[in-house]
């Protein structure tokens, strides 16, 4: 498809699009849909985890909780619900993992000490086995039926800010402050993990699977996303995508090709990869930095969460429609509130700013209009 028909295919779209607010009292800071039924979760500020159910039409919601419960008084940084819908994982920032009922809210386990430092990302990788990442850089893995954590990583020495699970190989992709990625087979059952990255001298804060799960997309700090191929292994990046004049710090796949990111300068953008093309922004959150995104179950759905004290319902269903005619014969290209700042936690190197330039490595020089829309 021509780069003028993608424009205007983008144009119509973003015009169409609906966004229902879920207005909040206070910061959210992750959230998480119910594998099965519209409910999505969303941990806040003050320690809070809510529930909320919305339309899987409209995506509109009565605006009030579900159930709403405070299992602590620090800030509840991270929930993720398990596969089957069973478990509702909440992490603190006060080192505590708490196992909650998705249907009521009541507390079904704690584990108050799991992690000496704030936990910063809860991953349930499947119904019998979940992972822990902490500002320290330590991972943890649990059995629910167990108390204690069953293997314990320290290969990083900066915050956990992503996971990402490959289960082909069964392996854990891990990024962090630090600058590495980590790679751990979750059947090992040695505490050492199977590959770390070269340092790519940037915080690493996000990372999605792409085209298949034969690749991955990683977001950094200074907007710079970079390529990663599986087949040659996660030693360096095969490529990199400049553009972003802020941090990326949240992204989901909509699709093999299609990834949305959500950056430090509150818009949602979405792009194609491989080929790379800026397709455009379907979302904002003002100035706030997106802090977290999901895609509910049936793929309709983005979820978002700022510090606008909101969770946006971006309705990307026609966005999938026009991907899949796009893509049709196209091949891969080569290359009490807790008065803590929890909010600055990530330590964000505002040095070497990307540039605005075509993302296609041989033209970076000739075109500079790949943010032009913004």
């Amino acid at each position: 498809m021509p780069q003028s028909r993608i424009r205007e295919v983008w144009k119509t779209f973003q015009t169409s699009l609906i966004m229902p607010d879920i207005k909040l009292k206070n910061q959210p800071f992750d959230l998480s849909f119910h594998p099965t039924e519209p409910v999505l979760y969303a941990s806040l500020l003050t320690g809070e985890v809510k529930a909320f159910q919305y339309d899987d039409t409209t995506g509109e919601s009565s605006g009030s909780a579900s159930w709403s419960v405070r299992p602590t008084k620090r800030t509840a940084r991270a929930v993720d619900c398990s596969e089957d819908g069973t478990r509702l994982w909440m992490g603190g920032k006060a080192g505590g993992l708490f196992e909650l009922d998705p249907k009521d809210g009541a507390l079904k386990s704690e584990r108050l000490e799991a992690h000496e430092s704030p936990i910063n990302r809860v991953y349930s990788i499947n119904e019998q086995l979940l992972a822990t990442g902490d500002d320290d850089g330590v991972i943890k893995f649990w059995d629910p039926r167990q108390e204690e954590s069953i293997r314990s990583y320290s290969q990083h020495f900066d915050y956990i800010s992503d996971f990402c699970f490959f289960g082909d190989k069964k392996q854990l992709v891990t990024t962090s402050g630090d600058g590495h990625i980590s790679v751990i087979d979750i059947r090992s059952n040695k505490a050492t993990p199977l590959q770390v990255s070269d340092d790519q001298e940037d915080e690493l804060l996000s990372v999605v699977a792409i085209k298949g799960d034969s690749k991955a997309i990683v977001g950094s700090t200074t907007g710079i996303l970079t390529i990663w191929d599986r087949s040659r292994g996660w030693g360096d990046c095969v490529d990199r995508i400049p553009g972003h004049p802020d941090s990326v710090d949240a992204m989901v796949a909509l699709t093999p090709d299609i990834v949305a990111t959500g950056s430090e300068d509150g818009m949602i953008r979405v792009i194609q990869v491989l080929p790379h093309k800026f397709l455009g922004v379907i979302a904002t959150h003002d100035d706030y930095p997106i802090e977290r995104m999901e895609l509910d179950r049936r793929k309709k759905w983005l979820g978002s969460v700022s510090h606008d004290e909101c969770i946006k319902l971006t309705d990307v269903e026609d966005l999938f429609e026009d991907s899949e005619e796009e893509g049709e014969g196209q091949e891969d290209e080569p290359a009490e509130a807790d008065e803590d700042n929890d909010g600055d936690r990530k330590k964000k190197k505002k040095n070497g700013k990307a540039g605005m330039g075509d993302l296609n490595a041989a033209k970076r020089d000739k075109d500079d209009t790949f943010f032009d829309d913004l």
